[in-house]
């Protein structure tokens, strides 16, 4: 079979309006009716909530899903064509909510005491390091989204709802499904914040969710490395790594990240490997794919002129603005491009980001090599909180995008004009809210229980205030967490690899009941892959439970449903029925974790 041209002709968009007042797909009109949709209003929209929920409970709620129901609902008009304007608006809702709930990092200057940042500075500050990861996430997609094809459970929900919603034949077939799982997420999202009981066993409906997408083999991982972590609390309390009586994902999560380290170690010196060996062998041409043919042509020297450009841009900003030493900001950026695959992993396979824990690791990192200074230790740390999350976000929308078959150019167009507003609405929330609430201003570590404001928790924050504050008191033991984590990770993730590339194992596990079972007890309890196992690391047990009951539920349905009868209709294969479910889950829990948040946010204000 021929390869596709490098540069094949651009294809005329097929028209699909269902009525002629929308301006056409592909016109100046178009593009501008998406980008006000996205930025004006849902981004905006998902933004104060997601500001509001980390000042006042320290986590937020990220904007793909709901932008993607409410996206698809505006370019309903456009037919199938729809999905890719959807796509478009929720990745540009998404970019400027994201960058919103990075106001968490300006309230930690404020509890820390540092001077004022001149507004304008810091904004910049911020634009170029979103800018910088949007280029590296897109940079690692083909890698994360083409080549290891993981499954980013959110950003397949979305792909699910966009494709439901805007195609009849899907919309028919899936209808009570997706929207049964989104009414019932809604439902779970509200009883676990309102019932006490459910409240009790920590109810996680997208949590579940997320489970029934990814299925047992991912799902069960998590809760044998959260019951192991969770087994050794008291040998950690007796070696002095946890005090009795804190949680064992304080020094758990230390672990986690040092096991998708070492796993990423095996796993991207193989594909550098293949790519080596692509490039030797003359004559063979690059593939395009099918999203590249319409709109504008992806390019690889551009993206790589874009992220030298911003990551110069980004280093120089740190050292004239904020007195950053040049080394401390070099590796800080070197890091990024470590912790933008790692966490880009964890995030494909188990819908969870450990921004929060890039964050911590970057501060031990900095301590190690001799930063003693807190606020030079926030400033280069900022550097790698910010882009994890940009980057995961791009990567997470290019798997949506990816599945739809949208141009990635224009996606990533869209991600960059949402990273621009969403730069400067970040300090503006900030801003207000702490000028609203003095009390946000308050630096809660060093409170008493009694003192701290019930109303403003703020607990990323005061993670972020905790770790940077042991720079004056550095923790050997942390970076020994760390390397005991990568260790294992590499063991682990070496010795999968060598077991499943035996071919007399591949016979053994293809060919019989007894293999089949053998090799779901290794993927699943016996050798693990430490991606999946990582997870019981980062969050309590009860919501590892809540992610491997998904997974074993999901993998049970789709093993005994009856097959598809021959000529009859069915899905796509990733829009199985538990995954539409699934993603509905995920849909009605963001839904009610935003109304929540907005009548909260609503109570105060008012």
């Amino acid at each position: 079979m021929s390869a596709i041209p490098l540069n094949p002709p651009l294809a005329v968009p097929i028209d699909t309006r269902r009525w002629a007042w929308l301006p056409p797909v592909g016109s100046w009109g178009y593009y501008a009716l998406l980008s006000a949709i996205g930025m004006l209003l849902l981004g905006p929209l998902g933004g104060i909530a997601a500001a509001f929920m980390n000042f006042s409970i320290g986590f937020y709620v990220g904007g793909q899903v709901l932008a993607g129901i409410l996206g698809s609902v505006v370019t309903y008009g456009y037919g199938a064509e729809g999905k890719h304007g959807a796509n478009y608006i929720q990745t540009t809702a998404a970019s400027v909510a994201g960058m919103m709930a990075m106001s968490t990092l300006i309230q930690a200057m404020a509890w820390m005491g540092m001077p004022e940042v001149p507004a304008w500075q810091l904004v910049t500050y911020m634009l170029c390091i979103g800018m910088m990861a949007a280029g590296i996430g897109m940079l690692y997609t083909p890698i994360l989204v083409e080549r290891m094809q993981l499954t980013f459970p959110s950003g397949l929900a979305v792909a699910n709802i966009l494709r439901a919603l805007t195609d009849p034949v899907l919309l028919k077939q899936s209808v009570s499904r997706l929207f049964g799982g989104m009414g019932a997420g809604l439902m779970g999202g509200i009883g676990a914040a309102k019932l006490a009981f459910l409240g009790a066993i920590e109810l996680s409906a997208s949590t579940f969710g997320a489970g029934l997408i990814v299925g047992a083999r991912v799902g069960i991982p998590a809760i044998v490395g959260g019951g192991i972590f969770w087994a050794l609390a008291p040998y950690f309390v007796s070696i002095g790594w946890l005090k009795e009586g804190e949680p064992f994902r304080k020094i758990a999560f230390l672990i986690a990240l040092g096991l998708i380290l070492g796993a990423a170690i095996v796993d991207l010196s193989l594909i550098f490997w293949r790519v080596a060996r692509r490039l030797s062998q003359p004559g063979e041409r690059i593939v395009v794919p099918e999203e590249q043919r319409t709109g504008p042509r992806a390019s690889l020297p551009r993206l790589l002129a874009w992220v030298g450009v911003w990551t110069v841009a980004t280093i120089v900003c740190g050292v004239q603005f904020f007195n950053e030493p040049l080394g401390y900001m070099i590796l800080a950026v070197a890091l990024v491009y470590l912790f933008v695959i790692v966490n880009g992993i964890s995030l494909g396979l188990t819908d969870s980001n450990p921004i929060s824990s890039a964050f911590v690791v970057t501060v031990l990192i900095l301590a190690s090599i001799g930063l003693k200074d807190p606020m030079l230790g926030l400033m280069a740390a900022m550097v790698v909180f910010v882009s994890a999350s940009v980057a995961g976000d791009m990567q997470q929308d290019r798997s949506t995008g990816w599945r739809l078959g949208s141009n990635r150019t224009l996606q990533f167009r869209f991600q960059v004009a949402g990273l621009l507003l969403g730069s400067v609405l970040a300090v503006a929330v900030a801003k207000f809210f702490m000028t609203a609430y003095p009390v946000l201003q308050l630096d809660q570590t060093v409170m008493s229980a009694d003192q701290a404001p019930a109303q403003w928790t703020s607990a990323m924050t005061y993670k972020f205030v905790g770790a940077l504050r042991s720079l004056t008191e550095p923790k050997p033991y942390q970076t020994q967490a760390i390397l005991i984590g990568v260790l294992i990770g590499f063991a682990t993730e070496l010795l999968r690899k060598i077991i499943k590339a035996n071919k007399s194992y591949q016979r053994f596990a293809a060919g019989s009941k007894a293999g089949f079972a053998t090799d779901f007890m290794l993927d699943a309890v016996v050798l693990p892959s430490p991606y999946a196992s990582s997870f019981g690391g980062f969050v309590n047990l009860h919501t590892s439970m809540w992610f491997a009951a998904g997974g074993v539920i999901s993998s049970a349905i789709n093993t005994l449903a009856p097959k598809p009868k021959a000529g009859e209709e069915q899905l796509p294969d990733d829009m199985s029925s538990t995954s539409l479910v699934g993603g509905g889950l995920i849909a009605g829990d963001a839904l009610a974790a935003l109304g929540l948040g907005l009548a909260g946010m609503a109570a105060v204000l008012g």
